[in-house]
C-alpha cells in the first residue's frame, strides 16, 4: 500500500510576501499614475494692471480648478505617450505656402504661411508668428492642431522651420539651429511685416521658442513694434541649470533627456 505523502501547509512568511508584493505593485502604480497629486487652480503671478485685469476677466479659466480626466489624467507621462500615438491619428493637417528666405551668412531659413478661415473676431487683422520647440517644425502634431485652431478663429499663422530641423530641406551654411540665434524668427517677423502692411502680430513660442522670442523682443524696441503680445508655452529659463535636473532619474528625467539627445544626434548626422 503506497503511503500517502502530505503537503505541508506554507508557513505564513509566504502569505506576508504575498501582501507586500501586492503593496509594492499597487504603491507603483499609484505612483506612476500620480494619483496623490491634489487639484488645484493655477498659480498666477501677475503685475495689478487693466491689461491683466481684463485677461482674468475675459479667461476665467485661469482662475478655475483644473480636473483631469480620471485615473491617467494626472499622469504627465501617460498624457505625453496618448497624445503621442492619438495625435498622429486625430491631428488636423492647415494647408499653407513654404517660405524660402535667404540670410546674411547663406543659410535658408524656411518658414510655413497659413491664412485665416474665417473672420477674426475683432475684424481685424491679426497674424500669429509661432517659434516651435526644440528641433520642431510646422509639420509637428502640436504645431498643426495649434495652427488649425487659430485659422478657425481667424487668425493668420506664420511658423518658422528650425534650421535643420526639416527632413528635406538641406543646410546651405555650415550652421543649425540653437538656443541664443534669433536671426531666423527675425527674418520671419519682418517679411510679415513687410507682406502685411497692416496686419498686428502675436508674438508665440513653445519651450526653446519661448526663449528665442523673448530674446528676440528684448533685443531691441524695433522688434516690439506692431506686436499686441507675446505668448511663451513650457519655456525653459536656464538650460545651464537644468543640466544637473536632466541628469536625475525621478520622473524619468533622464529618460527624456536620452530621447531629446537621441533627436538631437539624428538631426545633426543627417547634415554630416
Amino acid at each position: 500500500m503506497s503511503a500517502v505523502l502530505e503537503t505541508p501547509e506554507l508557513p505564513a512568511v509566504f502569505d506576508g510576501v504575498k501582501l507586500a508584493a501586492v503593496a509594492a505593485v499597487l504603491y507603483v502604480i499609484v505612483r506612476c499614475l500620480n494619483l496623490k497629486s491634489p487639484t488645484a487652480p493655477p498659480e498666477l503671478i501677475y503685475q495689478d494692471s487693466a491689461l491683466a485685469r481684463f485677461l482674468l476677466k475675459s479667461c476665467p479659466l485661469l482662475t478655475k480648478e483644473y480636473i483631469p480626466p480620471l485615473i491617467w489624467g494626472k499622469s504627465g507621462h501617460i498624457q505625453t505617450a496618448l497624445y503621442g500615438k492619438m495625435g498622429r491619428v486625430r491631428s488636423p493637417h492647415p494647408y499653407g505656402l513654404r517660405k524660402y528666405l535667404t540670410m546674411p551668412d547663406g543659410a535658408t531659413a524656411t518658414f510655413d504661411l497659413f491664412e485665416p478661415q474665417s473672420e477674426h473676431c475683432i475684424g481685424e487683422d491679426v497674424t500669429m508668428v509661432i517659434c516651435p520647440g526644440i528641433a520642431n517644425h510646422s509639420e509637428k502634431q502640436y504645431i498643426r492642431t495649434f495652427v488649425d485652431y487659430a485659422q478657425k478663429n481667424g487668425y493668420r499663422c506664420a511658423v518658422l522651420n528650425h534650421l535643420g530641423a526639416l527632413p528635406n530641406i538641406e543646410l546651405t551654411s555650415p550652421r543649425m539651429f540653437t538656443y541664443g540665434c534669433t536671426w531666423e524668427f527675425g527674418a520671419m517677423v519682418n517679411y510679415i511685416k513687410k507682406t502685411f502692411l497692416q496686419t498686428q502680430l502675436v508674438v508665440v513660442g513653445f519651450s526653446l521658442g519661448g526663449n528665442i522670442v523673448c530674446k528676440y523682443l528684448g533685443e531691441s524696441q524695433a522688434n516690439q513694434e506692431r506686436v499686441l503680445c507675446c505668448v511663451s508655452v513650457c519655456q525653459g529659463y536656464s538650460a545651464l541649470r537644468a543640466q544637473e535636473t536632466f541628469m536625475q532619474w525621478d520622473h524619468c528625467r533622464r529618460f527624456y533627456n536620452f530621447l531629446m539627445a537621441d533627436n538631437m544626434k539624428k538631426i545633426i548626422l543627417s547634415h554630416r
